[in-house]
Order: C-alpha cells, then sequence, then structure tokens
C-alpha cells in the first residue's frame, strides 16, 4: 500500500472516531448533568474532552502526508462551491478550531455554560457535516465500490461505533483517576459510569448490527454491479477474503461479545475493574477491525475503464 493510502486510513479514522468521540460525550454530559447535576457532569467528562485533542492531532498530521506537499494546503480549499475535497478541508480545520476553543473554555470554564453549549452544539454539527463530506469525497462514477450508499452508512458506522468505544475506555480511565485523587464523589461517579456504560453497550451492538447487515447487502450489489463493481467483490471475497472474515470477527467480538458482557458488568457494582478492561478490550478490537476494513476499501477498488 502507498503511503498516501496509509495516511488516508489514519486520517479518516481519526477524524471519524474524534467527531463520534465528541458526539457521545456530549451525550453523557447532557443526561449526567440532568441526573445527578452540572458538577458532576463536569468532573465525569471534561478530561475525557481533553482525550479527543491528541487523536486531532495525529489525524491532522496524517492529512498532511496525504497532500505531499503541505504548503499546497491553502490550496486545496479553493474549490468550495464545486469540490467536496475543498469541503472537507474547511470542516476539518472548522471542527478542529471550534473543539479546541470549547476544550479551552469548558476546562477553564470560560464564558457561562449556555454559550459554552452553543459551541458545542455548533462543534457537533460541523463533525457531522465532516463525516458526510468525507463519504462524498468517494462518490465517483469511476469508481463503483466507493460510489454506493454503503459508504456514508459506514462512515457513520465507524463514527458512531468507534466514538462510543473510545469515550467508553475515556470514562474508565477518569474513574480511576477520580478514585484515585477525589475519594469522596467517587461511589457517585462509578454509580453515573456503570450507568453510562450500560448504554454504550446497548447502542454499540445496535450499532455493530447495522455494519454486519451492511457488509453482505453491499457485497450482493457489487456482485450484481459492472465488470469493475463485480471484480471489486472478487478482491473482497477471494483475495481478501480472511482480511475481511477477520474484520468482521474482531467487530463481533469486540462490540458484541464485550459489549454483552460489558452491559451485563455494569449493571451490578463491584465489578469495576472487569468492566475497565472489557471496554479497553472492545475499543481495541473494534479500532483494528475498522483499520481493517479501511484498508479494505481503499485496496478493493476497481476503476471503470482501468
Amino acid at each position: 500500500m502507498e503511503i498516501h493510502q496509509l495516511s488516508l486510513i489514519t486520517f479518516t479514522i481519526l477524524m471519524q472516531m474524534s467527531v463520534g468521540a465528541f458526539l457521545i460525550l456530549g451525550l453523557v454530559h447532557f443526561f449526567v448533568g440532568r441526573k445527578a447535576g452540572a458538577e458532576q457532569a463536569d468532573r465525569m467528562s471534561d478530561r475525557a474532552l481533553l482525550a479527543i485533542g491528541p487523536v486531532v492531532v495525529l489525524a491532522m498530521v496524517a492529512s498532511l502526508f496525504h497532500l505531499g506537499n503541505p504548503m499546497n494546503a491553502p490550496r486545496a480549499v479553493a474549490n468550495l462551491t464545486t469540490s467536496w475535497l475543498s469541503r472537507e478541508i474547511l470542516l476539518t480545520v472548522s471542527f478542529v478550531v471550534l473543539g479546541g476553543a470549547f476544550g479551552l473554555m469548558q476546562w477553564r470554564k470560560i464564558a457561562s455554560f449556555a454559550v459554552r453549549n452553543v459551541i458545542a452544539w455548533v462543534t457537533a454539527v460541523v463533525g457531522v457535516v465532516l463525516v458526510y463530506s468525507m463519504s462524498q469525497i468517494y462518490m465517483l462514477e469511476t469508481q463503483p465500490a466507493w460510489n454506493s450508499w454503503a459508504t456514508v452508512v459506514s462512515f457513520f458506522a465507524t463514527t458512531l461505533l468507534l466514538g462510543l468505544l473510545a469515550m467508553g475506555a475515556a470514562l474508565v480511565a477518569n474513574y480511576a483517576y477520580v478514585k484515585q485523587h477525589d475519594t469522596e464523589c467517587a461511589e457517585v461517579q462509578c454509580e453515573l459510569l456503570r450507568d453510562t456504560l450500560r448504554w454504550i453497550a446497548v447502542t454499540a451492538v445496535l450499532v455493530l448490527g447495522v455494519e454486519l447487515v451492511v457488509a453482505p447487502v453491499y457485497l450482493a450489489t457489487l456482485s450484481t454491479g459492472g465488470v469493475a463493481a463485480q471484480e471489486s467483490a472478487r478482491l473482497m471475497i477471494e483475495e481478501f477474503g480472511v482480511l475481511l472474515g477477520l474484520r468482521l470477527v474482531l467487530a463481533f467480538i469486540g462490540a458484541g461479545v464485550f459489549g454483552f458482557f460489558l452491559y451485563q458488568n455494569a449493571a451490578s457494582p463491584g465489578r469495576e475493574r472487569i468492566m475497565g478492561n472489557l471496554v479497553y478490550a472492545a475499543f481495541a478490537l473494534v479500532l483494528v477491525s475498522e483499520v481493517v476494513g479501511r484498508f479494505l476499501f481503499y485496496a478493493t477498488r476497481v476503476s471503470i475503464g482501468i
């Protein structure tokens, strides 16, 4: 695989995970705030919010390798009216700037809650549009394996699944910190964490179900398409069949099996260590699964006429 493809895998996976994590954390903060108050919600989410920053930075660094010459970056936004790539770049920068501003304001408690909430909502909307713009870049008639509804669905599924489990892992790590440094609120935080991880587990299983349905339907669609589409299906089933199977098995074990046991263990107090290990393992397996899936996305495309 070429360097620019590796950079695309890294950029798209990490940026989509960052958008998903931001969305999930926003929901966590909202519901925890309603249940236990803003102070407990901040204690649960502020450090997890900061964890998104390094992931975004890595994604941005990877994107520069795709450009070849970083000095060409300003030129890439010159065609906003006609180019989805230009829109993606503008939306990426906007998401990074808005997310960074919100993170700083939330951490330092700058401005009122209402102002911070508006910035958070705007950032979330920009993130969703960013993921959509990523998918639209690949809607090319000369690339039938990409020019499909499955591209849009899979990009958003990756966003949600990685966002859910990445935030689950970040919240577990935050609880370990709270338990060590702020024992007075650890019991409350533990209950909130268990409730949060239960709905994260349920949602992850649902998103996994979408991925497991999309995969065979997408392959069937390619198999009944034109010559290029059929060749992409052949590559995915024959030459990369082992990787495709590995991708699905890892996703099933990570989000499905571990998600089921996570839900069970989060229902009872005293199982925080097992619960944490399950979240970390689920996130690791699903991350590898999504990376393999994105590799297949680029490796099995066949151009019309070539």
